[in-house]
């Protein structure tokens, strides 16, 4: 029996056919990189399907693709063209006519028909009203006044009913009444669905009878109308897109070739007005070009232009709740081409699966990172402050003895079931020996296995305030600021959970953030530095953990311009008032009291900040910073960290 043979090796033959089509942790992290240099969470998460994750087309893309195809449809010609076909075809027939009545010379009927042809009004709509009685005497004037009726009635049911050609064209009576009977069954029908009544079976029936007319082979009412309104919303968009005077021809000329099928048509327009209100009915398009486009073409370009114009509205996604399941697929693949509706799936899937693995939430406002994504958005800014403070020229800060349970102590203690203290590797080792022998391999049994003994840390109460006012972003700071407060958030979460962080954020007003609403949170527009209510907040904070050690770090870059008075109004005033700078040393004497130093961390060379924070300090006992924008991160996190080894020391 052959034996099979197999050799794996690496895939050589292209790209991998297994991975998948995007990095969805790449695409978090790329959203991450924007929010750490002070971008807009949302907007980085908006941008991040506008450009299309690696390389791939974005919704940008697309719609730059469909405003340049509006930009063409706009340019493909003049929409009168109906109006002004009618009127050359009036005047050949009108030609045709006064030649051959010239030739009978004794005949006075001949007379009296000149005398009605030179009468005719102006408008070529009102001749022809007044010419549906005349008995031609040419047989090619009759044909060129026929082909004006003719022509726009078919121009009009085919621009509205697709599958309408063959019948059309066919001068059998029998099938224009079918056309007549459709009609008049289509209304009945979106009547009856008006109404709220069961459409069900009366769909069916009407697809049983007139099916035939319809070749985009509907599957509901709903869908049927969608259809039809959006072909009668494009012929009505066209009446607004003409002059007054053309459009009173048009209509004249339309209701002449309609005969009596048009008032079942305008019957069908106001039905399919009533069902789809929301689509553009009366606003008019400044369409132009060299040609001149017939009723049919003309209709067919502004359906095309209020199909691209629904288009951009889904692909901005700029309204409240907006997702990409808003996108129509189909219209995207019927406008832009199949690879651009492939390109709105693969779109689609990336939301979904950034959803589906936790990256992202959705709220009211649209898409925001998860507290999962904001916990690996934080280990980014730690990594970040680590690679820092290892560089930098504060000296070493190594963290890997920073754990939860606490410091080590020097001694060890057999392993129990459930203990998370790392293992004393040579205490084990030693043992299994003393147990076994000096034997290789060594062979470990459980009772060999012994931890390091910790004690547990005292736990701090620490309040993070940052400055929110629109300095810190006009001066490139708010990046490294939101970077700061994350790495700090995510180093007391995950290495000293026992600690209570608060951040709080100070313009106008002082606020508590948590993580989600500091990644989100965008700069005050409005004037005002209130650090004194800040303070009050991170005194409240600490009085909630009252068994905690208190520290105060302040990040800011300019001196006090507002406090929070009697009344609970914010007050500003620049240059700052005596009042601000009282009730602001107010809160920080309270915190002195509670056994908090403030550590300042002043940005920038405001020599009225400068004074303000050493005065401060003095006071509070607290220090003063003043690391350069990039060197933020490294300054907070080694001052916390030094913080909390002060008191282990005590």
């Amino acid at each position: 029996m052959p034996v099979n043979r197999y050799r794996y090796g690496s895939w050589r033959g292209g790209p991998d056919p297994l991975a998948p089509p995007y990095d969805v942790r790449g695409a978090v992290d790329a959203v991450g990189a924007e929010v750490l240099a002070g971008g807009n969470l949302r907007e980085a998460l908006r941008d991040l399907l506008r450009r299309g994750p690696q390389g791939g087309r974005g919704l940008d893309e697309l719609a730059a693709r469909a405003r340049r195809l509006r930009r063409e449809a706009m340019r493909r010609g003049e929409l009168d063209g109906a109006v002004t076909r009618a009127a050359a075809l009036l005047d050949q027939a009108l030609a045709a006519e006064r030649d051959e009545l010239a030739q009978r010379t004794e005949d006075d009927a001949a007379r009296f028909a000149e005398a009605m042809l030179d009468n005719l009004p102006r408008s070529t709509a009102r001749a022809v009203e007044e010419l549906a009685g005349y008995d031609w005497v040419s047989e090619d004037a009759r044909r060129s006044y026929q082909q004006i009726l003719d022509g726009l009635r078919r121009d009009v049911l085919e621009q509205r009913f697709a599958g309408l050609r063959d019948a059309l064209r066919n001068p059998d009576p029998a099938a224009q009444r079918r056309v007549g009977e459709m009609v008049r069954d289509l209304n009945d029908l979106l009547a009856r669905h008006a109404r709220g009544g069961e459409t069900t079976d009366a769909f069916a029936e009407f697809m049983r009878r007139h099916g035939e007319f319809f070749p985009e082979k509907p599957g509901s009412v709903d869908e049927l109308v969608d259809t039809l309104a959006r072909r009668a919303a494009a012929g009505e968009r066209l009446m607004r897109s003409l002059s007054p005077q053309q459009r009173d021809e048009l209509s004249r000329l339309m209701a002449e070739s309609l005969g009596e099928l048009g008032p079942q048509m305008a019957e069908l327009t106001d039905n399919l007005r009533a069902l789809r209100p929301d689509l553009v009915w009366g606003r008019g398009e400044q369409v132009r070009g060299r040609d001149e486009l017939g009723y049919g073409d003309a209709a067919v370009a502004l359906e095309e232009i209020g199909d691209l114009d629904d288009l951009l509205d889904q692909l901005g996604q700029e309204h409240p709740g907006a997702t990409l399941d808003d996108v129509d697929v189909e219209a995207v693949s019927r406008q832009l081409g199949r690879d651009a509706a492939d390109d709105v799936r693969r779109l689609r899937e990336l939301e979904r699966e950034l959803r589906r693995q936790g990256w992202v939430t959705r709220d009211a406002d649209g898409l925001t990172l998860s507290p999962k994504a904001l916990r690996r958005l934080g280990g980014t800014a730690l990594r970040t402050v680590f690679a820092d403070l290892n560089g930098g020229r504060r000296g070493q800060h190594d963290l890997r003895s920073a754990g939860a349970a606490g410091e080590t102590t020097g001694a060890s203690r057999p392993w129990r079931y459930g203990d998370e203290q790392p293992l004393d590797v040579v205490r084990t080792i030693g043992n299994a020996v003393r147990r076994s022998g000096a034997t290789t391999p060594v062979a470990l049994a459980v009772e060999d296995f012994e931890v390091v003994e910790t004690e547990r840390r005292a736990s701090a109460a620490v309040a993070l305030c940052v400055d929110l006012s629109y300095s810190m972003i006009s001066e490139g700071r708010w990046g490294p600021m939101k970077q700061t407060a994350l790495a700090l958030s995510h180093l007391v979460a995950t290495r000293f959970p026992q600690d209570a962080l608060q951040i709080i954020g100070f313009g106008r007003h002082a606020l508590p953030l948590s993580q989600t609403a500091l990644a989100a949170v965008e700069p005050e527009l409005v004037q005002g530095t209130n650090l004194q209510h800040a303070l009050r907040l991170a005194g409240r904070h600490l009085r909630r953990h009252a068994g905690s050690e208190p520290v105060v770090l302040v990040v800011t870059d300019g001196e006090p311009t507002a406090h929070i008075d009697a009344g609970g109004e914010a007050v500003f005033c620049w240059p700052p008032l005596r009042e601000t700078v009282q009730a602001t040393v107010v809160e920080v004497d309270e915190l002195t009291r509670a056994g908090a130093a403030l550590n300042l961390f002043m940005l920038g060379e405001d020599p009225g900040l400068r004074r303000f924070v050493d005065a401060v300090a003095r006071r509070s006992g607290g220090r003063v910073f003043t690391p350069d924008t990039d060197e933020l991160g490294r300054y907070v996190v080694a001052d916390y960290i030094r913080a909390r080894r002060g008191r282990r020391g005590r």
